[in-house]
């Protein structure tokens, strides 16, 4: 249960974070994929930065949604390099 669960706020992050990143999504399984990796960035910086967003599935969601965005940031500047 808690894989499917980790899918879906990859999923629900990486989407949220492809609508604010201004159509940098990926489509289903890129997104699944930018949001876990997103959400395990988000973990390691954003505790380091003093910044702690409540836990249950939303902060997750969050978490996992602004770790994406820097994600999607870093991979846009990677780009146009």
């Amino acid at each position: 249960m808690g894989v499917i669960i980790w899918l879906f706020i990859g999923a629900v992050g990486g989407w949220l974070a492809g609508l604010i990143m201004k159509g940098a999504g990926f489509g289903l399984l890129g997104n699944i994929v930018v949001g876990i990796v997103g959400a395990a960035l988000a973990g390691a910086i954003l505790p380091r930065l003093g910044l702690f967003i409540g836990g249950g599935v939303i902060g997750d969601i969050i978490n996992a949604a602004i770790g994406a965005c820097i994600l999607l940031f870093i991979i846009g500047l990677v780009k146009r390099a």
